[in-house]
């Protein structure tokens, strides 16, 4: 079973939006696609007998977190004291907090914030272990996990992966220290990047392998994020069978916090034309900044996809003398870094001054990652409804640009 089996909500077409109606720059979350991620996610959360939360640090559009409890969502993933306080003021569910260290200044927030709460270390458990049973002792419900490293990963860009060589997350198998567990009731490990279900399966090979014989004492285990089961084609069947076999095989709870299922292909950036020049190639010059509001494609790195545009042609594969086909045009943005380009793309008509540019699939990770480098204007925040209507939830000015400097 995939995502093209299931009877899922209808989406808005994008040949039927406005584009020039939207103010530009803007970072644009397509409700009709929200509700349908959503809508799988739901079903495999009831037929998989998992829990399912937020990450933040994939998508943490908090206007929208409304229609998340509306699904059955009732936490989120938190790896800082910011994105916890989030999670208890704008989620108001169960907090799972996840960082590779504590300091002592927040440690007590965190604390007092958080329902489940994973260690990165046995050191950083046993700094913190006394402030832990306190808390208990005062009455205070709370769920502590470590967080394990299998030293098993199938991902194909090192920054990326956390089972790397030298990793500095989570406890390997050889760095295990069983006496130390009192007081822990759960496990977390975090290998996968927008990964299928297959590799999920193999991970837990692993996982079992090296962990197994604690895993029995456990009451619930985190499976981490990079589950994209809402992305075309992935094995959501293989999914379900996989996490119902753990949680009957070991006795256990399981958790899954992924970012990018939530908001995988849910919105768009939307910028314009400022100008176009041009050295050998017409260069088109945008509102917005790669660098800056889109940082995933300089460091995954990826090339997105633009509505409406195509690749260039293979020059190893052309004539000379042949046309090219359609208008070419390197997109770069409006930082003063050289490199701030995303690439070389193919319109189907010239590009002008004010014409709209569209970045397909921008709301996972990449909101979440932008800056206010050189201090060009970031994008609007805004949801286009199911009615077709456009609201803009969020402006940013000079007064977020220059809290953040001091």
């Amino acid at each position: 079973m995939t995502v093209s089996d299931l009877h899922l909500p209808a989406v808005t077409p994008t040949d039927s939006i406005d584009w020039q109606a939207i103010p530009s720059p803007a970072f644009v979350l397509d409700e009709s696609r929200l509700r349908r991620n959503l809508s799988l996610i739901q079903s495999v959360q009831r037929e998989s007998g998992a829990q399912i939360i937020v990450a933040f640090k994939g998508f943490a559009m908090w206007s929208v977190f409304p229609l998340l409890r509306e699904y059955g969502i009732t936490g989120a993933t938190a790896s800082s004291l910011n994105e916890a306080l989030l999670a208890k003021e704008e989620m108001r569910g169960e907090v799972h907090v996840y960082a590779p260290a504590y300091s002592e200044a927040e440690f007590p927030r965190i604390l007092e914030l958080a329902d489940h709460l994973v260690f990165n270390s046995f050191s950083q458990w046993e700094r913190f272990r006394p402030q832990v049973e306190a808390a208990r002792a005062a009455g205070k419900e709370l769920h502590v996990g470590l967080r394990v490293n299998p030293e098993y990963a199938e991902v194909e860009t090192d920054l990326y992966n956390p089972a790397g060589p030298f990793s500095r997350l989570g406890v390997t198998r050889r760095e295990f220290r069983p006496e130390l567990l009192d007081g822990i009731d759960g496990l977390h490990f975090h290998t996968l990047c927008e990964k299928d279900s297959d590799t999920l399966e193999r991970t837990l090979e692993v996982v079992e392998r090296n962990f197994g014989e604690y895993l029995r004492h456990m009451k619930w285990v985190n499976f981490g994020g990079g589950h994209l089961m809402t992305r075309e084609g992935y094995d959501i069947a293989r999914l379900i069978r996989v996490v119902r076999q753990f949680r009957e095989k070991w006795g256990v709870h399981v958790i899954l916090e992924p970012g990018s299922a939530f908001g995988w292909q849910t919105g768009w950036l939307v910028s314009s034309v400022l100008d176009v020049v041009h050295n050998v190639k017409d260069i088109a010059v945008l509102d917005i900044s790669v660098s800056a509001h889109m940082p995933d494609v300089l460091e995954m790195p990826y090339r997105p996809r633009i509505l409406g545009a195509g690749d260039p042609p293979e020059q190893d594969h052309r004539e000379a003398t042949d046309a090219p086909a359609g208008f070419p045009y390197i997109i770069g943005g409006t930082t003063c870094l050289a490199g701030d380009v995303v690439g070389e793309y193919v319109f189907d008509h010239p590009l002008n001054l004010g014409d709209r540019v569209v970045f397909d699939d921008m709301i996972h990770y990449t909101m979440v990652k932008t800056t206010f480098f050189n201090g060009v204007k970031h994008p609007d925040i805004g949801i286009l409804h199911l009615d077709g209507t456009y609201e803009r939830v969020k402006a940013f000015g000079y007064e977020e640009f220059k809290a953040k400097l001091s």
